[in-house]
Parts: C-alpha cells; structure tokens; sequence
C-alpha cells in the first residue's frame, strides 16, 4: 500500500499521468480499495509470454473478484449503499473482461505498478528543492518542448480556421460579384431609361465588391502565407524534438539493450519513450491534417502565387517525418539470444511504439523474421538490395502484431521460433566459424490513417564491432560481463585489470597508464593464442568466468579468491608470510583452472568444474591440515567453514558410507623433487612436476 500512499502525492503532470493510466481496463477505484493486497501479489512472478502461465494468471485474477466481493459486502451504510453496487459492478467486469485472457490482466496491472513507481521516483528526484539529476532534467525539456508544440499546433489550427471562414465569406461575395454581371448582362430587355438608372445603380455595386475582392484576395494570400511560416516553424520544432527523442532517447535505450547483453544494468521499460512517441504521432498528424486542409482551401479557390509549391514542399516534410517516426519506433523489444543452435526454439518480441496512434492497430500487421549474414544486413542498411535474400531457415517465423488495450501495445511475440539450417560463407585464413555473424531481421508493412500512407520497415541496424578497441573499453566491457555473472558489486579491480593487461599484451609493465592508450585488436583478444599456450585471451578469460559462476561465486564474493596473480607474483607475496599462509590464483596454463598457492608447496595442480563436481573448494581446504591463513592472515575456518559438507552421520544397519577427502599430509624434499607422504607411505606420483604438486584424493572407509 506504501507505493499507492505516495502516488496520491504526486502532483500537476505527474498526477495525470497516473491517472491516465486508469479507465474501464482497470478502474482506479478497485486500485484504491484494493491498494494493499494488490501491492502484495506477485505479479511479476508470471511470465507474460508463457502460455502455461495462464493456470497462475487466472488464480489471480479469480482472487482479485473475491477480494472485491468481500470489499462490496463490507460497505454498510447510506454511505456505503453506493460504493457496494459499484464495487460489485467493477467485480463482473472485471471477471467478465479477463476471464478467457486473464494474461492480459496481469500486464496491466503490471503496467500499472511499474508506471506508478517510475512516476513516484521521478517526482521524489524533484522533491524538497534539490536538483533534479540529468535524467529528469531531459525529461522536462522534453516535457516542455512538447507543451510548446502543443500551442503552435493549436495556434495554426486557429488560424486555419480563420482563413476557412474568411476564404468562405470571400467566395459568398465573388458569387455576388457573378450575380451582379449576370444582372447587367440582362438590363439589355429593359427600356433605355430604366435600364440607365439599374446599369448605375449595379456598376456602382460591383465597383465596391470587386474592389474588396481584391482587397480581400490580398488578404487571403498574405493569411495563407502565414500560415505556410507557421507551419515551417512547426516542422522545424517537430523534427528537433522527434531527433531528441528517437536520435538521443531511444538510441541510448538500445545502447544499454546492447550492453545488457553483456552483462549490463536491464535497459528500462519503454512505457516512457512510448508515450513520447505517441504525442509525437499526434501532433505531426494533426499538422498533416492542416496542411491537406490548406492545399484543400487553394485548390478551392487558386490564388496567384507560390502557394501550390509551398504547400507541396510542406506536404513532402510533413511525410517525411512521419516516415521516420513510424520506421524508427519499430523496434525489437526482447533481443533473440546472441548465440543461435539450430533445433533449439528461441523467442523474440518486436513492438511499434507509435502502434495505439495513427491507426495501425485497426489493420494489425504481419511480422516476418529472416536471418541474414552480416554483408547483406549491411547492403540492407545502404538500401543496396530492395529484399531480404535469407542465409538461413526460421521455423515459426511469422506473427501478427497484437494490441493489447490495457497497456497501449503494440507488439508481436514470436514464442516458438527454431533455427532449421544456416548457410554460412567460405571462411578464409585464420577466421573460424565463431567470427561469422548473423542478423535475425524483422520485416512489416504499416499502412497509416486508413491506407493513406503504407512503409515498409526492417529492424534492426546491425551491431558494428571494430576491429580495435582502447584497452579501457575493453576493461569496461570485461567487468561489467565479470560482476553480471557473479551477480555481484565486486568486479574486476585496478590490479585485475593489470593483470589481465599484461597478458593481453605480453608486457610486464606494472603502471596502468602504460596500458591507457593502448589498443588491442580482435586478433589479439580471440584469434592469435596466448604465447606458450593454445588458447587464445578471450578463451582463458571466458574459463575463469565459467568456472567462477559454476563453483566459487560466493567465495568471490567473500572475498577469499584473488584469481588474478601470476606464479611469481604470489610467490612474491607469500614469501614473507607464516608457513601455512596460502592464496587461491587462476591457472595460467589451463583453461578454468584455478591453484592453490601456500609457503610449503608453492602451487598445485590446478582444479577445474570437473574437480569440483567431485569435491568443493571449501572442503579440499578443509582437507588440507598444512593450509592454516588464507592471505594474508585470516585463518582458513573463520573463511570458508560455513561452506564445509556436514560430517557424516553413523553407520546405519552396519554399514559406514565411504569419504572421498584430498590429502598432502606431509611434504619432504628429496634430490631437489618434492615427494607427499600418503598413510605412512611414499606416492611416488606426487613428485612436484613442472613446479606444482599433485594433490591426491584419498578414500577412507
């Protein structure tokens, strides 16, 4: 209910939205009564694109009529007579408008929360005369540029109506004018006396009215040449504000869909640039309406003078925007997944933000997919080719573009597509199957304001990957993928980022600002193996993550795992520490590996997933009696004990399950190899081989 208390504070513009976000959909008087419970549900526990979701929608939409009915029952009174009927009421309609697409009450109320806590969070940014963040500063300008827009637009439409009237009244008079000639045409009947006296009297009067209509014929033309000015200034507000939003606003939401990919922040609703783009299709189709109007006027009543080009000028820029408003606003809302197998059904949702205006959802248009390779996206891109010649097979690769009324959507849900073969292109030199990309293209046809105007309209514009990169960026990229699949706050720190880079690059600078300007190019990032090994940066990197999210994300979050180091570098660190100090660093010479260091044996072999599908980490340590301070001095129980496996219980019906438990119990060096004591006997394959020493697992019955 806490969310609903401080809806009710918003204030001006804020709280019309909220209200508009109400109506016979979802009367806001059932949010009200209903505040609380409502705000306990778990909406967005159910996923909209699910089918099998229904069950789940259904029982809450069926708890929602309860939860009204008991509501009305509770209303007593002369006062409360009212509110029961009505309560009742928004019950059976509720069920009635829901109950075979009970989905289709969950988005809306959904929307409605997610509207409603975007609105609060705007106006508590505002609040208490602290200044607004660049975010709501945008807003605002936006807000008002389209106030602006608002009065221009009425503005001309006043004027146009003048002109109407004044160009009506003007052709009531040359009509006159026609009368009075037709009148002195005939005077030829009458005798030349009173044919005298009427010839006066009617040149006299055509005189007067052909004057004013000359006069007024002036007028009119200065009127709709005005009007024409008023107009250019209108456009140029309109495109301004149209290249605010779709040029700034919604290429930053792609950009952070794009990023999301890899790791970033979710990208954020489209409600916001929707509405956006729904006031932009409002006011440029009330000024195409004007305009048409005007040419409609001078075709009435031709007038010497540019009118007729003018207007055509205005009618191609007025198009011209719309054109651009509609191909720009459609756009794909749910990316399908990066990496494509064929067989294997993926999903994708495409939506027209401008879909509620302009009439598009009257005639719903079909949505085709198409996977296209990279050259012919960008051929696609540069209007080089007029169809899209496919590389591939989609199964379930059309779908009709529904509108939802109680968000104002929309949108095309493709549920169920499948990759049913792909033709790739002969790859030449050191590039491998992974370097060649796809595009998985959408394609429609909108016909705007009854068929009066029809586009065609492909998305997306393929994502450009350069060749180099600052290492910087590179950096950037790298954490945010590092702290998206630890679900964690702790990335990638200065000395990570050092480390790293001197792999990438094979140096051996310590100094971060020597790596600042430095580039790194994809063949150094995947294609050219790192020296020594035969794997390249990316794979090394990419392991670590994998075995990092697999197995150890809480001890990384714990802090436990410096990851990062080098063989030297953590003998270095040890050095001066107690015997029994250790560290836990990747592997350099295997691929999701990672050891552990200590002062008596320097490194073990290291552990890979298939190690720890065995035995976790924590409990190898805790098998491990020489290991006593994780570095640099935190004893090894106070780290990892909470992620210890229970002892075993005893022995049922006789019997005693076995323990698999890893074991280095004494270390003795002889002949400069270093040999591990196992039960009071040798184990000559423990001999420290290449510098680390094999753990051995030991199984006690």
């Amino acid at each position: 209910m806490a969310m609903w208390i401080q809806a009710q504070q918003l204030q001006g513009e804020a709280l019309h939205q909220m209200q508009a976000l109400y109506g016979q959909h979802f009367p806001i008087e059932v949010r009200h009564y209903l505040a609380q419970w409502i705000e306990s549900q778990l909406w967005d526990s159910v996923e909209l694109d699910n089918p099998a979701e229904e069950t789940k929608a259904k029982r809450l939409l069926d708890n929602l009529v309860s939860e009204l009915q008991k509501k009305a029952q509770l209303q007593g009174g002369e006062d409360g007579f009212l509110l029961k009927i009505k309560l009742g009421h928004y019950a059976s309609q509720l069920k009635s408008t829901y109950d075979r697409c009970p989905l289709e009450l969950v988005r809306c109320i959904k929307h409605i929360l997610h509207s409603e806590q975007r609105l609060v969070q705007e106006a508590s940014c505002g609040s208490g005369g602290q200044a607004m963040d660049s975010l709501s500063q945008r807003h605002q300008q936006i807000n008002q540029a389209f106030e602006e827009l608002r009065l221009a637009t009425q503005d001309t439409e006043n004027e146009l109506r003048k002109l109407q009237h004044s160009q009506e009244y003007f052709i009531i008079q040359y009509q006159e004018n026609l009368r009075i000639q037709a009148q002195l045409s005939s005077l030829s009947s009458l005798p030349p006396a009173e044919r005298t006296q009427r010839e006066t009297t009617l040149q006299s009067k055509r005189a007067t009215v052909e004057a004013w209509l000359t006069r007024e014929a002036s007028t009119l033309q200065k009127y709709r040449l005005d009007l024409s000015e008023q107009h250019q200034k209108t456009l140029a507000l309109l495109r301004k504000q149209q290249t605010l939003i779709l040029d700034e606003e919604l290429i930053q939401w792609k950009r952070r869909q794009q990023l999301a990919g890899n790791g970033g922040p979710h990208e954020g609703g489209l409600d916001v640039l929707q509405s956006w783009c729904e006031k932009l299709a409002d006011l440029i189709w009330q000024n195409r309406q004007q305009i048409r109007r005007c040419e409609h006027l001078t075709q009435q009543l031709p007038l010497p003078g540019p009118m007729e080009e003018l207007l055509s000028k205005l009618n191609a820029d007025i198009t011209d925007i719309i054109s651009a408003l509609v191909t720009s606003t459609f756009i794909i809302e749910k990316q399908p997944p990066q990496v494509l197998k064929t067989q294997t059904k993926f999903a994708a949702t495409v939506r027209l933000l401008v879909g509620g205006k302009l009439n598009v959802h009257m005639n719903p248009p079909q949505v085709k997919a198409v996977i296209v390779s990279e050259q012919q996206a960008k051929a696609l891109l540069k209007n080089e080719s007029t169809h899209s010649e496919s590389s591939g097979e989609i199964l379930n690769n059309n779908c009709v573009m529904e509108y939802h009324q109680a968000t104002g959507t929309l949108s095309a849900h493709f549920r169920n597509m499948s990759l049913k073969r792909i033709k790739r292109s002969d790859r030449r030199g050191a590039e491998s199957v992974t370097e060649e990309k796809f595009t998985v293209l959408f394609e429609s046809q909108f016909s705007v304001g009854g068929n009066e105007l029809v586009f065609h309209v492909k998305g997306r514009v393929p994502f450009i990957v350069p060749d180099k990169v600052l290492w910087p960026q590179l950096c950037e990229a790298l954490d945010m993928k590092y702290k998206a699949e630890m679900h964690s706050s702790r990335g990638l720190s200065d000395d990570n980022l050092v480390f790293l880079a001197q792999k990438g690059f094979t140096s051996s600078s310590n100094n971060p600002e020597d790596y600042r300007n430095m580039t790194i190019s994809w063949a150094q990032f995947n294609r050219e193996s790192l020296p020594g090994r035969n794997f390249t940066f990316w794979q090394w990197f990419d392991g670590v993550v994998e075995l990092m999210k697999k197995h150890l994300k809480p001890h990384w979050n714990d802090g436990a795992i410096l990851g990062f180091v080098n063989k030297q570098q953590a003998q270095d660190m040890l050095l001066s520490k107690p015997n029994g100090t250790f560290l836990l660093r990747f592997s350099d010479s295997e691929i999701g590996g990672i050891t552990i260091a200590w002062r008596l044996v320097w490194n073990l072999l290291p552990y890979t997933t298939k190690d720890f599908s065995i035995r976790s980490l924590a409990d190898r340590i805790s098998d491990l009696n020489h290991l006593l301070f994780l570095y640099p001095d935190r004893p090894k129980d106070e780290v990892f004990a909470k992620y210890y496996t229970p002892p075993l219980s005893k022995a049922v019906d006789g019997y005693v399950k076995p323990q698999i438990k890893q074991v280095v119990p004494e270390t003795q060096d002889i002949g400069g190899g270093l040999c591990v004591y196992i039960s009071n006997a040798w184990c000559s394959n423990a001999v420290k081989v290449d510098g680390q020493c094999s753990p051995v697992l030991e199984v006690n019955c």
